[in-house]
Parts: C-alpha cells; structure tokens; sequence
C-alpha cells in the first residue's frame, strides 16, 4: 500500500508513540535491524507468488535453493549448500519448524523434503540462514531454519466479533493446476476465535520449455487446518491456541526415486499423510516485563505407505516409513534493566522425542533429547548491541530391532554444548555494522544405525563453526520526502568436520564454504518499487588424503531483480528477473515473470482481487542446479479471491 513517510515521520516525533510502521510498498521487507541473516516473506506475498509448494515459495530467498520444483514429494530444500543434496531429501542441518512442531529432517533414501503443506496454510514463512540465529530451534543447524507460521482467525476477522471468511480459485496453464482454498474464521467473543481452513491442489504433468512432458510430475494434494484460541485472565494476557493440519498425497504408478523419476529402482504406488498439531499455552501479564511465558506441546506424524507396482518383493520398494516427533517446548522473554543496560533475555527448554518405524534404508528406533538454551539481546543504548547465545543437548538413542549391523535395543548417549555471540552497531545516519561467531553440534542420528561403522558414529558428532560480517543502511527520505531504501549485505564462511551425513563420509575431511547475500528495496510515495537479492557463494571438499574438490551442493551464484508499481491501491504490476551463472556442469540462465493484482471495489464483499502471473515468460529451457530435471517452461497463472 502507498506508505504517507512524512506523515509517519511526523507520528514518530509525537511523545508517546510505540508503534512500528512499515513503509513502502515493496513485495518484501528487508530486516536492516537485526545481525540475524533472516528473510520473512508475508501473507500478502505468499499470495503473490501464487507457489505450488512450500519449498518454491522460499527459493527466491538468497542463498536457497531446490533440488526440484512442482512436486512436493521430489523436492528438497538446500540452504548455503546443505540440507537436500538428490540422495537424500533431508537431514538435521536444516530445520522446518510448522508453528512450532519439527517437520522431517529424515536422511530418508531418494525421497523429498517430506514438507507436503500446502502454501495456502500460511500466514508468514520465514528463513534464518546459517547457525547465529538458530540455538533455540535445536542442533547440529548449519544451513538453517525455515519457520512457518499457519493463518489465525484474527487475520480474516480482523479481531471482531463475527463471521469472516475468503476464497480462492486458482488455475496454472502449465500442468492444468487447479487450486481450491477454503479459509472461514469465527469469533463469537472478543476471547474465543475458531479458523477452518480446506484447500485442494492437483496437478497433471507439467512441461518444460520444450515442450517435453515432464513425467511423474502430477499430484494431488488435499490439506486442511482447524486452528482455535481461547484468551483469558486480567485483560486476556493469557491463550490457549490449538493448531491441527492435514495433508494427503497420492501417487500411482511412479519411480520410487522421487528426484531423478528413474526407472532403475522400480515403480511404486505411493500414498503420503502429514499430520501436524500444535497446542501453545502463553502468558504476557501487563506491568511485568519478566514474564512473556509460551509453552508449546507439538506433534508431527508423517508417514509413507509404499507398494511396488511389479511384484519383486523388493523392501526397498515396499517400504513403509513414519516419522512421530512429539515435542515440548517452555521458553520465556523477561525485559530489564543492570547498570543501565538492557536486557531481552530468553530462555528455554525443550523435550523431543523421535520415534522412526524400521524400514528398509531407513533403520528404526527412538531418538530421545532434552535441551536448555539462553539468548541475551543486550541493548547498550549507543547503538551497540551484542546477543550472546548458548544450547546444551543431551542424546538417547536406541534401536528398535535388529538390522544389517546393528541389534535391537543397542542404544548411545551423547551430550553436546554450543553457541554463539553476534553484535551490531547503528550509526545515527542510518547505517549499521554487524557480525558473529557460531559453533554447533549435529549429533548423531537413527539413519547412523544402517552402516557398519554405526559404533563409531553414534559416539561422533559433525562440528561446525560459522563467522559472518556484514553492513546495512535504512534510510527514509533518500531522494524525496517519501521515498526509502533499505539494503542488508552479509558475508558469510562455514567449515565443518567430522563429518557423517552422507555416503562418502569416510573420504571427507572437511568441507568449507563461503558466500556473499545481498538484499534491498526502494519504494517511492508515487507507489514505485524495487526489490533486489543476489548470492555469491562457493565451496571445496577436503579429503583425507588432502586432495581437494569443488563442493558441487553449493547453490549457484545468482540475481533478482523485481521492478513494480502500485497505482493507487488497486492495480499493483511488476515484473522479476532472475539470473544465475553457470556452475559446474549446470549451464546458468535467465527466467523473466510477470504479476498484476488488480483489487475489485464490489461494495458489498471485504476485499476482491484477480491475480496474473506469467511465469517463464519466455519459455526459457533451463535446469536449475542440483535439479534432475527440467523446470517447467512458460506458465500462467490466474487467482480469484474474495473476503467477505
């Protein structure tokens, strides 16, 4: 929306102003205040970027990549080169985090990110890269934490007592998508809200820029989210929210090798159920800044029923895989005061319990954890600041039955303490300072029980330490009284040893890695807008014997560019560019898209809107790199939406 800067400017002198206004009229905002490298994208993008997957709505962050697209079962997630690699769809370095429940992060053999949700759920989506940001979402984090954050009843009601709701009908020439979302939110008092959510996705087979088929790429995918909040006690500073989703995915006849669709391993019916439920107490009296107490029950089931299509007997193809974390989570923020410096200290508990079905490639057990961590954001009030942080895990695992190596009930305890520090300094001008050091820990993981070596690796963990420096400017009235421009640039480097999560962990020594990620935004009074984000980045492997090798899990060396316009709060146009350089055997390319959301004034309905996206504009043929297969040539999608 067209931001009035001087009016804002004027509020902000006024004694007593507490809130923060976001100026501008960008698809994102760039977070210029924190030492975090941290990229949350709205509800209102979510929408705009009209994404068939989670995974595709993040992969315009820097430093995020897909190892594929278009398929919730096929793709991964990579974030400064770890996470998806095409083996393995996921691994612990890094986290997804569905309103506070831990999502995946299975070494499952040939199979995605096992992140089936759709977008349509979602309120904001946001991604800390790296390991400075991430010590009270667990261990061993070292690409880093995508946190998702499902829609409230709140956001339709707008807090009002009532009945509210929107629809969505969406359909993508590419692959005749067609989208179905469902949102109802009901507040019967100004304490109790109630949000039921239904959205249907199915895709046939897209094709690339071509014009070739792309097989096995068509999908169906129901999901549904029932969400409540009771609010309660002295001026309602205490809730209680419940959260349940649901999806389901069902595929006939398809490789089991959900990356690369090859036919060597065999064909499989494969059926996919994703249930996640959250139930989060929180309490925030009002005159007491040392308690803002949240404790956050959660629950993630995810399970995979698989059956092979030629009878071979293969377990391999047969496989049924489930994944149960049940997770509590008790943290509090208390504000204050010591020798005239400020505190915002959090702190934190947390208990998990893992528990994996055996399977073929996929080794059976518990995984038991118990953590305590602690951040301090210290406020020197000069415009320094520096945020310690710690974690100290402890480890169970045990094996539930006997495999190739291992034997039922064998189980290994470890322990592990890591941290790290970050500082910032603001200059007067608008311009800030910062960097950081961050050690963790990946400790051992059940997937470690399926290699002979499995004695060794239950008592090692992987190691890595992450420094990062950087700068970023925030200025309001550059050019004009209204215009700002906010820019973030942060340099980053990784080594990591001992390493165990992958099948030539015997070869390697080490792996370094380092990158450059740059974002900005301009926005104009006028409604005029710019958006930017590039990722410069590389690697080497090191191997025992001291040879070296490019690191080919890196992402590659990219650009966006968004330029738009928003006239008058009704028609919003803009057009993105995005640019990659080649990269080992991956040939780099340029893909152009196009959106115009155009708001229609009915009179009698909340909010109207008709979305365009023209994706691949020109039928580019392109692969992205670590994909295995080609990305989906010229697509256009079309959104209708209405709120009442």
């Amino acid at each position: 929306m067209t931001a009035n800067v001087s009016a804002a400017q004027d509020l902000a002198e006024d004694e007593g102003f507490l809130g923060f206004l976001v100026l501008g009229n960008n698809k994102r905002d760039v977070q210029t205040d924190t030492a975090t490298p941290e990229t949350v994208i709205n509800a209102e993008e979510i929408q705009d970027r009209q994404a068939a997957s989670v995974a595709e709505l993040i992969d315009s962050v820097p430093g995020v990549t897909l190892v594929n697209a278009g398929t919730p079962t096929g793709a991964g997630i990579n974030i400064r080169g770890f996470g998806a690699d095409g083996t393995y769809g996921s691994n612990q370095k890094v986290q997804i985090l569905l309103d506070g429940a831990s999502m995946g992060s299975e070494e499952l053999y040939r199979i995605g990110t096992q992140l089936y949700t759709d977008p349509s759920l979602f309120r904001e989506v946001s991604v800390i890269r790296g390991t400075v940001g991430s010590f009270e979402y667990g261990s061993g984090i070292v690409g880093g934490v995508v946190k998702l954050e499902t829609i409230d009843a709140a956001d339709l009601t707008d807090g009002e007592i009532g009945l509210s709701g929107r629809q969505t009908f969406e359909h993508y020439g590419n692959g005749n998508t067609r989208v179905s979302s469902t949102i109802l939110g009901w507040q019967p008092t100004e304490q109790l809200e109630f949000l039921l959510n239904y959205t249907y996705r199915e895709q046939d087979n897209y094709k690339d820029g071509d014009g070739n088929e792309i097989g096995n790429t068509g999908y169906e995918l129901p999901s549904y989210l029932v969400k409540g909040k009771y609010s309660f006690g002295e001026a309602a500073d205490q809730s209680l929210t419940f959260s349940y989703s649901h999806t389901t995915s069902e595929e006939k006849d398809v490789p089991y090798d959900a990356f690369q669709a090859l036919w060597f391993f065999g064909n499989v019916d494969r059926y996919i159920e994703t249930t996640t439920s959250s139930l989060e107490y929180a309490y925030n009296p009002i005159g007491n800044d040392l308690i803002d107490l949240t404790a956050t029950l959660s629950y993630a089931d995810q399970y995979i029923e698989q059956e092979e299509v030629v009878n071979t007997n293969d377990e391999l193809l047969n496989a049924d895989h489930r994944y149960e974390t049940t997770k509590l989570t008790v943290k509090n923020t208390s504000l204050f005061q010591t020798f005239g410096v400020g505190h915002s200290l959090r702190t934190g508990v947390e208990v998990i319990r893992k528990e994996r079905l055996d399977a073929d490639s996929a080794p059976g057990g518990t995984d038991k954890r118990f953590a305590l961590f602690a951040i301090d954001e210290i406020d020197f009030g000069n415009g320094l600041s520096l945020t310690p942080a710690l974690r100290y895990e402890i480890q169970d695992l045990k094996a539930s039955s006997d495999g190739t190596y291992v034997t039922a009930g064998e189980s290994f305890s470890n322990s592990e303490v890591m941290g790290g520090i970050s500082a910032r300094y603001a200059f007067e001008n608008g311009f800030a300072i910062f960097g950081s050091l961050a050690y963790t820990t990946g400790m051992p993981i059940l997937d470690d029980f399926d290699y002979a070596t499995y004695e060794t690796l239950m008592a090692q963990s992987e190691k890595a330490v992450t420094y990062e420096l950087g700068a970023s400017y925030d200025k309001v009235g550059l050019f004009s009284d209204d215009d700002q421009l906010k820019a973030k640039v942060n340099y980053w480097t990784t080594r990591l040893w001992d390493y165990t999560s992958g099948t030539n962990y015997q070869t390697i020594d080490r792996i370094e890695t380092e990158g450059l990620e740059i974002e900005a935004s301009y926005s104009h009074g006028s409604g005029a807008y710019v958006d930017m984000n590039a990722n410069l980045s590389s690697g080497e492997w090191t191997y025992v014997d001291t040879s070296v090798a490019d690191y080919e899990r890196m992402p590659a060396n990219s650009m966006g560019l968004t330029v738009g316009k928003n006239f008058n709060d009704t028609l919003d146009l803009s057009w993105e560019a995005v640019l990659t350089k080649d990269i080992g055997t991956t040939s780099g390319y340029a893909v152009h898209n196009v959106r115009a959301t155009y708001a229609i004034e009915t009179g009698f309905l909340k909010e109207a809107e008709v979305r365009l996206g023209i994706e691949n504009l020109f039928d580019a043929q392109y692969t992205p790199h670590l994909a295995t297969r080609a990305a989906a040539g010229r697509n256009v999608k079309l959104s209708l939406a209405a709120a009442f």
